[in-house]
C-alpha cells in the first residue's frame, strides 16, 4: 500500500507540554480513526517504533487547515513544523481524509506527501 508522510503544524511555539487533555486524546485515539478510513499509522516522531523516512520532491503535497483542504505546502505559513508521522494509505485522497481527524488541522495545519520509494524496492505497511 502506498505510505505518506504527513508533516503536522502548529501555531509557535509548538510546546509539546502545552497540550491539553483533549488534544492528548484525540492524539491517541488517531490511528484508530486513520483505521477506520482505510488508513494505517506507521509511526512518526510522537508514536512507537519510530522509522526514518525520506519525503518524495514531488508536487503532488495535500495541506489540511480546519476544513480547507488544497494542494500545496505550509512553507508560506507562521506555522511551525511540530510532528511527523508516517501513513499507509490507498492513494492521497484517503491520506488527505485522515490528515483532516488529526487534532493538528484544527488549528494548525497536515501536509500530506507521498514517500519516495527507491529503485527496485517496494513499500509495504511493517505489518506487526
Amino acid at each position: 500500500m502506498p505510505q505518506f508522510g504527513m508533516i503536522v503544524y502548529s501555531p509557535a511555539p509548538a510546546d509539546p507540554k502545552a497540550m491539553t487533555a483533549e488534544h492528548l486524546a484525540l492524539l491517541d485515539d488517531f490511528p484508530a480513526r486513520a483505521k477506520a478510513l482505510g488508513g494505517k499509522v506507521l509511526g512518526g516522531s510522537y508514536f512507537p517504533k519510530q522509522r526514518g523516512f525520506a519525503f518524495d520532491p514531488s508536487t503532488t503535497a495535500m495541506t489540511v487547515q480546519g476544513d480547507t483542504v488544497r494542494a500545496g505546502t505550509v512553507l508560506e505559513s507562521d506555522l511551525v513544523a511540530s510532528a511527523f508521522f508516517v501513513l499507509a494509505a490507498p492513494d492521497i485522497d484517503v491520506a488527505t481524509r485522515v490528515a483532516s481527524l488529526h487534532p493538528a488541522a484544527v488549528d494548525g495545519g497536515v501536509e500530506v506527501r507521498p514517500l519516495f520509494v527507491p529503485a527496485g524496492q517496494a513499500q509495504d505497511d511493517y505489518a506487526d
